[in-house]
């Protein structure tokens, strides 16, 4: 995912995280997991960018520890496949919802 995406997503998430005014308490949990939620994605990209960047350094020969770099490759990877399953887990939570009769 590039930045715009991930910029996109994250203003989108802030817009839900501000409650409206006159409104009840359970909204502000809400906002709670709408902060909680940002804040990992922007976690998330964050070790996305600093495998990019052990990367780069061992391909053009600035360090040659393989290990860190596979280190840090493995965390952005396990990170990324942890936010898909929430995200999945979110998604049909959703669906779920859709689907109750009132």
């Amino acid at each position: 995912m590039d930045d715009i995406t991930i910029r996109s997503h994250l203003q989108a998430l802030k817009g839900l995280s501000s409650p409206a005014p006159g409104s009840s308490g359970t909204e502000a949990g809400g906002a709670e997991f709408a902060e909680t939620l940002a804040k990992s994605l922007e976690k998330v990209n964050h070790l996305q960018k600093e495998a990019d960047q052990a990367i780069t350094e061992f391909v053009s020969g600035e360090t040659g520890n393989i290990h860190e770099t596979m280190i840090a490759v493995n965390k952005a990877d396990l990170a990324f496949r942890l936010t898909m399953q929430v995200r999945n887990k979110i998604v049909e939570a959703y669906n779920e919802v859709l689907r109750m009769q009132v």
